[in-house]
């Protein structure tokens, strides 16, 4: 894999410009792919295989063109103070508006309030009900359009009036401010990291490359594989972190290669042979974790996963080859590392702190020391100060009891939230006091009751019963007698008549725990009628809906995390020679994710903070939460836990002790995976301004995830373990060693190819080793 990858980077850097015309020739296809690609509209959705999903289907079946799925809204009025809604002017408004809601073209009905009985008890509130013929996510803006614009006018005629329903629901709005801001936070921290506007220009622009091309390709497939919003915003989120990261682990690597005496294009292979190779199988477990998430079986979760790994697999292609071709562009604008705090003068009026290369005379046991890991001050006689990194690895090696178990109980008191925590999908009633659809909620909960806002759907099958209305009766009187229940509407039969539909009003709201008893108690009476009458009875509806897809996550779960750490184990097996250090990656990530998820239900369940972030309604966690996180998060720790140990291990099979080795990594890696930690912290952070509360809370949990992991994690339990094992964190059996492929992450290969050196400094190298055996 190194010596690979280390001819690709110098192939790279020789042919940059066929290799950056080639880049931006995918981008600009993309591009006009995208520009000239049909509106896809928003995605459908549904839940294969769960009874809600099944419902749905047979209504489709047996009430045809009843659209059941289709979108609905639910315009209230209600009449200014001391009216009635039922007084002639205010009836003559309502009746008006009613009239334009069925003229829309994708309208199927719209129920009169005033014929339907959807008069508040104390008639100052009413609703009508529209139906359309396509789901929410499929409505064109024309009919939203219309239907806002119907409001309105109801609205200048002296009511008030909102609208409710998934019909106005839109596509996700990340906020771009927060972007911008999340952008430039990351552009300072490569401009400190990496010593230059020009090395820290280079990682930002070929990210924004990578993700233009992966959101534009999404774009232009949106509406063959129909693909919504959500996720191009997950692969812009995901594609700018990785992006820049990868991007920074290899310009990173190049300095480091500078500042030992070779020359550019050597350093660039060098840089892709070993950063690279870690790029590679960092890239690895995110695409396994992203593309995992299709075992669950929610089409629009599968497609999230995918469009997401194809955006990290442009990412990682991008930085094995656009990055060493810029490079090449770049020239003597890339200094090496150190270089820069090195030319102050000392006393004695030299320049100090630049190494010696051995193209100007510098001497062998010069690029052996730095080779070693000494740093550039420390190779030219000028005494070096460690860094931050080394001081702290050095702490933890000689106090690894006491941080590892400060690290433990500290991400563990975090975590303690999740006992708590309620699942569930976002409602009108989640949205922000501002919006429409929250207004409607409210009016239609202090009108009507809080379980009017998620009626549920009761479907009998009466197909194979002798007497289909005396089975839709029995169904009836048994619901009516559960507790929970505010109103049964009587049954409403297809034309066949073997079939009818009842609505169930729940006397608590749509997200409550309540209610979602009260559905498994309405399944459980069906169970008892389909013995007694042999008709079947399903429940359906959004409420319903959502219950089920939690449901699913739920006991998808397991099955998904044994899956994707299964194989991303096996991976780091072969990565890091070793059983033990994959075992712990894979323990401290389940910490990390763990008090991630705690500080997820803290501030958007409980509220805690809440106000500083922008949540207006706290409420459950989005279903899909704990296992998205789960997919995301894993990906991105092994990302650090690769950039960050394939150091120690390259320090510990060159001879170093297991304790020099934590250092030695440190010393090499800590400051460029804190600044990619910040710099993903930053990305993610910037979607916490979005006004789509799924996108804002994806957005904090895998700041806060990235966090924890590469500062708690990676940077204190992760060597605090290492010291405590010793030699036995390198441990493999013999026969597993002999079973594995020599992946060759530290670029062992690229110090014996071609006689010592696959860049042509053979014979100096053949002196360096020498030296090292004198």
């Amino acid at each position: 894999m190194a010596t690979f990858l280390y001819k690709l980077g110098r192939l790279a850097f020789r042919r940059r410009h066929f290799v950056t015309l080639l880049w931006v020739a995918l981008l600009t296809l993309a591009g006009v792919g995208a520009a000239s690609a049909p509106a896809a509209g928003s995605t459908s959705f549904s839940i294969p295989g769960t009874e809600a999903q099944k419902a749905f289907d047979l209504l489709d079946q047996r009430f045809p063109g009843s659209s059941s799925d289709g979108a609905t809204a639910r315009v209230v009025f209600k009449a200014p103070a001391g009216e009635k809604i039922s007084d002639t002017l205010n009836k003559a408004t309502v009746e008006k508006t009613v009239r334009k809601l069925a003229d829309g073209s994708e309208v199927t009905s719209v129920a009169d309030p005033f014929k339907t009985r959807a008069v508040s008890e104390d008639g100052t509130t009413a609703y009508a009900s529209v139906r359309y013929g396509v789901s929410g996510m499929e409505l064109k803006d024309s009919s939203r359009e219309a239907l806002q614009a119907a409001g309105h006018d109801a609205q200048k005629a002296g009511l008030t009036v909102e609208i409710g329903g998934d019909a106005l629901q839109a596509g996700a709005e990340p906020g771009a401010a927060g972007e911008v801001v999340g952008l430039a936070i990351a552009a300072v921290v490569l401009v400190v990291t990496l010593g230059s506007l020009v090395a820290a220009g280079l990682p930002l622009l070929t990210a924004i490359v990578g993700v233009g091309i992966g959101v534009s390709t999404i774009t232009t497939l949106a509406k063959t594989l129909d693909l919504g919003d959500t996720t191009s915003t997950l692969a812009l989120m995901i594609g700018l972190a990785v992006g820049i990261d990868y991007a920074l682990f290899i310009v990173s690597r190049y300095r480091g290669e500078l500042a030992e005496g070779r020359s550019r294009e050597e350093a660039v292979g060098r840089a892709a042979g070993t950063a690279g190779s870690a790029v590679v199988f960092a890239g690895l477990t995110v695409v396994i974790a992203l593309a995992g998430l299709s075992v669950v079986g929610v089409p629009m979760l599968t497609k999230m996963g995918l469009a997401a790994a194809g955006t990290v697999v442009v990412a990682v292609l991008i930085a094995l080859t656009m990055i060493p071709a810029l490079l090449g562009y770049a020239g003597k604008r890339v200094k090496p590392a150190g270089e820069k705090r090195g030319r102050r003068r000392g006393a004695d009026g030299e320049k100090r702190g630049r190494r010696p290369s051995a193209a100007a005379g510098g001497s062998a046991t010069a690029r052996t020391s730095a080779s070693a890991g000494a740093t550039p001050a420390a190779v030219s006689g000028v005494p070096a100060k460690p860094g931050l990194g080394e001081r702290w690895a050095s702490f933890v090696v000689r106090r690894p009891a006491a941080v590892l178990l400060l690290g433990v109980v500290g991400l563990g008191a975090v975590a303690l939230p999740v006992s708590q925590l309620e699942l569930g999908l976002p409602d009108d009633g989640s949205q922000p006091t501002s919006t429409t659809q929250r207004r409607a909620y409210d009016l239609l909960s202090e009108g009507f009751g809080p379980g009017f806002n998620g009626p549920l759907m009761i479907v009998v099958d009466a197909k194979a019963s002798a007497d289909p209305k005396a089975a839709a009766t029995t169904v009836t009187n048994g619901i009516k007698d559960l507790k929970d229940v505010a109103s049964v509407s009587p049954a409403m039969f297809n034309k066949a008549g073997d079939t009818a539909m009842i609505t169930v009003v729940p006397s608590s709201k749509p997200s409550s725990t309540r209610t979602e008893d009260l559905v498994h108690a309405i399944r459980g009476e069906g169970t008892e009628v389909r013995a007694d009458t042999d008709a079947r009875v399903l429940v359906t509806g959004t409420t319903a809906m959502n219950i089920d897809f939690s449901q699913k996550l739920n006991d998808a779960l397991v099955p998904y995390l044994a899956l994707v750490v299964g194989l991303a184990f096996l991976l780091l097996i072969a990565v890091f020679r070793s059983v033990l250090v994959p075992l712990k990656a894979a323990l401290g990530f389940l910490l990390s994710v763990l008090a991630a998820l705690g500080a997820v239900v803290a501030v958007f369940q409980w509220g805690w903070l809440g106000g500083l972030l922008g949540v207006e309604q706290t409420g459950p966690i989005m279903s899909m939460m704990p296992i998205f996180m789960v997919g995301v998060v894993f990906g991105l720790a092994m990302d650090y836990e690769v950039f960050l140990v394939t150091r120690m291990r390259e320090a510990y099979v060159h001879g170093e002790t297991p304790g020099q080795a934590v250092v030695t990594g440190f010393r090499h890696s800590a400051r460029v995976v804190g600044a990619a930690a910040v710099i993903m912290m930053s990305v993610f952070g910037g979607f916490i301004t979005s006004s789509e509360s799924m996108i804002k809370m994806i957005g904090f949990g895998l700041a806060i995830a990235v966090f924890f992991d590469a500062f708690v994690v990676r940077m204190a339990i992760v060597p605090a373990v290492l010291a405590l094992l010793g030699r036995r964190a390198w441990w493999l059996p013999r026969w597993l060693d002999r079973a594995l492929p020599n992946v060759d992450v530290e670029g062992e290969g690229l110090r014996t190819t071609a006689g010592g050196n696959a860049g042509g400094d053979s014979g100096q190298d053949e002196e360096d080793r020498e030296l090292v055996r004198v």
